[in-house]
């Protein structure tokens, strides 16, 4: 029910506008902020979508590696939280076959392709996460 937002300090060209729910946490570097979120979270969710509070648009390269990550500590038992795709208008399509070609050769497992869900709303989201 609760959201929260760690960016580091260092980011100078964070701006913060708008309404924000849930908190706003300032961490020291990136190492931090994965620290954090991984604490924190309930569960990992990849946006492709415009954020105002912070003017910034996720999916880019720093999304995909922060997703990457959970996915393989999932795989390594670091944790057991629930990872998903808001594949908004098929953002994420590319990636997905990516991963299942990637199963398709042996490269990861069948079962390591059922860490990450994906659905196009956040309502179906949320209940493939549960």
């Amino acid at each position: 029910d609760n959201c929260s937002l760690y960016f580091p300090c260092n980011n100078s060209s964070l701006q913060l506008t708008g309404e924000t729910v849930g908190e706003v946490m300032a961490v020291a570097d990136m190492h931090q902020r994965k620290a954090e979120m991984a604490r924190q979270s309930d569960a990992f969710i990849a946006l492709p979508v415009y954020l105002d509070i912070i003017d910034e648009f996720p999916g880019g390269y720093g999304t995909l590696e922060e997703l990457l990550e959970v996915i393989t500590w999932a795989q390594l038992g670091i944790h057991d939280k629930p990872v998903g795709l808001l594949n908004v208008d098929g953002y994420y399509n590319s990636l997905l076959s990516f991963i299942d070609k990637a199963v398709e050769e042996g490269f990861i497992s069948p079962s390591a392709r059922h860490i990450i869900v994906s659905a196009s709303t956040p309502k179906q989201l949320v209940k493939e996460l549960e």
